[in-house]
């Protein structure tokens, strides 16, 4: 161990194991060993030289791969489903199975979606500090008033909490754009179910400042480095507030 070296969940990220904070909980769970000693600081710093396992397997830093996946409606945000459904690796090469997906869409939703073997971009998508918007198209199987989009500005309560969106904007009389810069499962049909609202279709446009319109539904492409540094950051021109469209 080295005190100038990585911290163990950052290279423990850096090998592919999980997030940095799911790696904090497997460290403090004792489930890592440095030199064939149990090691349950997170902050222990690691060499080069030295060696690590976990449960059992050494761990060694992987070259970071990342992709996005345009989603299509029906496949579940699982490497393996309880249920026997269809997974999004149906979707993607056999050589992609060890990437992990950052977040998640449920099975009806579709759009863009994270996949990666890189720890620490794991962590800046998904940390509640960092508040990576996430914009959505939705489609709702009635029309709505206006008035739908205050309250969704406002807040509403769901089983999750509350919950409310940080921009809105009507497309239709059933259509709109809604942007989170939080992560509640199902945030978005709670929302809308507990004003009164089905949602009929729910598509994930934009993470960040990234988009790919052009990325047809169940096709992927790797990410390069503009991609990974606009997928943590502000959209240019955010929408902010209620702006209908007349």
């Amino acid at each position: 161990m080295d005190p100038k070296g990585t911290r163990l969940n950052k290279f423990l990220a850096s090998c592919g194991v999980a997030s940095r904070r799911a790696c904090d909980a497997l460290i403090q769970a004792g489930g890592v060993t440095v030199n064939g000693h149990p090691c349950t600081n997170p902050a222990v710093r690691i060499a080069n030289n030295d060696l690590v396992r976990v449960e059992g397997r050494r761990v060694t830093p992987m070259t970071a791969i990342s992709i996005v996946l345009n989603k299509p409606r029906g496949l579940v945000c699982s490497k393996r489903d309880e249920l026997g459904r269809p997974t999004i690796y149906k979707a993607l090469p056999a050589k992609f199975g060890h990437l992990n997906h950052v977040g998640r869409l449920d099975r009806d939703s579709e759009g863009l979606l994270v996949l990666t073997n890189d720890g620490a971009l794991a962590n800046r998508l998904t940390h509640p500090g960092q508040k990576t918007e996430k914009e959505y198209r939705v489609t709702l199987a009635t029309a709505f008033e206006n008035e739908i989009l205050d309250q969704l500005l406002a807040g509403v309560h769901t089983p999750n909490g509350r919950a409310r969106a940080k921009a809105v904007r009507r497309l239709s009389p059933r259509r709109l754009s809604i942007t989170l810069d939080t992560g509640q499962k199902r945030q978005i049909r709670h929302m809308f179910q507990a004003l009164g609202h089905r949602v009929s279709k729910l598509v994930r446009t934009r993470i960040g400042a990234f988009t790919d319109p052009n990325l047809p539904p169940g096709r992927w492409r790797l990410l390069d480095p503009p991609d990974m540094e606009r997928l943590t950051q502000p959209p240019r021109d955010p929408a902010r507030g209620l702006k209908p469209e007349t």
